[in-house]
Order: structure tokens, then sequence, then C-alpha cells
């Protein structure tokens, strides 16, 4: 996927997330790009989720005092869209030329996208063969409505930002989680404080991508509920024992195994939609982030449910950086996956 809108040759990174406004620049020509600046600053959910014009002005106090306190080089930012707002999916099209292609996809998404086309950002990339039928050709086709990233325009250039890209999250996710043409397939699980993020990636492009409505809060709720205790404590407890059986006694387990089961389910039947449309394609490792990676258990709880090698996500894997910031940046990781992949976007 190249963007929804423009592009340019120099750019940082923004991740406006639900908990945290997070941002990475990098440096240099060649790949892998060098590490310039990273930060972050937190973020009141109720604001960041809001439309409102007065939290929308609050979340532009919040980004401008990130910008303010990193310093980036450039004010040109790669700008990423949450998944829950962005509708993906694939579909077949004749084989066309690009001028044939382009009027094609425009009337076949007419008919795909949730929203109306006039009031909708569109873009694609063409994937190669389809797998159903060989006469046509795959593409990966994202829509966001017009209202929410003109919102967003508006707020961004308004504090002196230039915005050359908006991207989905999950397609930054893939790009930052996985080698350039990594061959074979990986499922990609973030595990946000609302909803859980997920991708399957097939020979290095993305070719399934949902949100799914549980996330964080909703282990925590259940915690809450099944322990009869306040939330901070529920949220301590879940961070510290996670899916653990035999930490005291289980009864973390017991509480938030309902809720935990529930989201698997729902990666299970992505799992099953993938494997329907590749046949015999079997999804080779499961790569865990955000709330995923750092739940205690909770990787090697997938792995046991889906019989998967799982790996613990790293933001910087193609990104360079001394030696000296190794544990520094492996104690962020979990959080910078979609700043770090925007910053890799190819100009």
């Amino acid at each position: 996927m190249s963007n929804i809108i423009g592009g340019d040759n120099s750019f940082f990174g923004l991740d406006i997330g639900t908990t945290a406004i997070r941002l990475v620049e990098l440096k240099g020509s060649t790949q892998p790009k060098v590490l310039h600046k990273y930060a972050f600053v937190p973020v009141d959910p109720k604001i960041a989720m809001s439309e409102s014009k007065k939290d929308r002005q609050s979340l532009m106090d919040v980004i401008s005092q990130l910008i303010a306190s990193a310093k980036p080089t450039t004010r040109r930012v790669a700008v990423g869209l949450p998944a829950n707002r962005v509708f993906t999916t694939v579909a077949d099209v004749d084989r066309l030329s690009n001028d044939d292609m382009a009027k094609a996809i425009k009337y076949q998404a007419d008919a795909l996208i949730p929203t109306p086309l006039a009031e909708s950002k569109m873009d694609w990339a063409l994937l190669g063969d389809s797998p159903v039928d060989k006469t046509k050709q795959e593409i990966l086709l994202s829509s966001v409505a017009n209202n929410f990233v003109e919102a967003r325009l508006d707020m961004l250039e308004s504090i002196g930002l230039n915005v050359v890209a908006f991207e989905p999250d999950t397609m930054a996710l893939a790009r930052a989680l996985t080698a350039p043409d990594q061959p074979g397939s990986q499922l990609i699980i973030d595990i946000g404080r609302k909803s859980t993020d997920l991708v399957v990636v097939l020979n290095g492009a993305p070719r399934l991508t949902r949100s799914i409505p549980t996330g964080v809060e909703a282990i925590i709720r259940a915690a809450t509920q099944g322990l009869n205790v306040d939330e901070t404590q529920a949220e301590q407890f879940v961070m510290k024992f996670g899916l653990s059986k035999e930490k005291l006694e289980g009864q973390i387990y017991q509480a938030i195994g309902s809720t935990v089961e529930i989201l698997t389910s729902e990666i299970e039947k992505s799992i099953k939609f993938f494997q329907t449309r590749y046949a015999g394609i079997a999804i080779q490792q499961l790569i865990v982030t955000g709330g995923a990676s750092v739940i205690p258990e909770f990787p090697l709880f997938m792995a046991n449910k889906f019989g998967l090698n799982v790996e613990i996500g790293n933001a910087w894997r193609n990104v360079s950086f001394s030696r000296d910031r190794q544990n520094e940046l492996m104690a962020l990781s979990s959080q910078f996956s979609v700043a770090a992949g925007l910053a890799e976007r190819l100009s």
C-alpha cells in the first residue's frame, strides 16, 4: 500500500494512539535507516477518540507539546489511521492497463467499500495473481471517510505540520514487524487499549487486516468484576500475573479467561478466512506486540492455542541504532511499532 494521500522524501512517523502520541524520525538514504529521534506523550483516551471541537483542540495541544519536546528536523509527517476507521479488503480485478485498472477499481470499489465513494479517500496496491482466479489480479484496497481524514489534516496543518501521507496503522505494523520481502505468512496481533489489530502478511504484503473490539480495557474490566477489586488493582494483577495458571492459584486466569477466549475465537475466524482464500497456505508465525506481548503468559497461550511459533514483535528490527541503546529501545518496543513503521515508509 502506498498511501491514502501524498508523498514526500523527508518525514517522521506520527502515531496518534488511544493512550499516547508517538513519534519516530529516521535518517539516511540507505537501508536500514538510522534512528534519529523517538518520543511519546500520554493522552487521555476520551480526548483521543472524541470528535468534539473542544477535545480536538486538546488533542492538538498534546501533539504540539510532543513536537516541541522532540524537535524533529522536518515538519513533514506520515500519519497513522486507526484500524477501526479504515476499511481494508482484498479484491480480484481484470488484467488491464494502468489507466484502465484505475477506472475499473474505482467502479468496483463503489460496491465494496461501506461509505459512498464521493465521501471517501481510497488507495490500492497491486498484489499479484489472484489465488482463486488465475485470469485476474489481486489488489489490496483501503478506504477511509473524508471527514475523518480532513479533520486530522486540518488539525495537523494548524500546528504547522505538512502531512505527506496518511496510512492505515495495520500497514505500518506489517512494515515494522516483518523483514522486507519476508517469505511465507505471518500473523501480527497488536492488543491496544480499546481494540486488537490483526494483520496477516504473505510474502511481505498484508493480505488480511481486521480490528477486533476487544482490548486491554476489556481484559482489565473482566478482572475487576471477577476479582471484585478496583480497576487500578485489576490492571496491576493482569500486568503482573496475566494468564498464569499457577500464580495466585490461577485466579487472574479464571477471571480474564473468558474474555481472552472471545478474542482468540475472533482471531481463529480470521485465520480460517485467510486460509479459505489462500488454500494450502498455512500461517507460519505469530508476531505479538502491544498488550499481546506484555501480558504475562499471553504469547505462550497463543502458541499453544494455535500451534504456532510465537515471536515478540520488535519495532526496531528494520532500524539501525547504536548497541548501547539496545536495552532502552527494547523496553519500549511494544509501543512503537506503528510510529516506526510509518517512519520506514519509502518516499
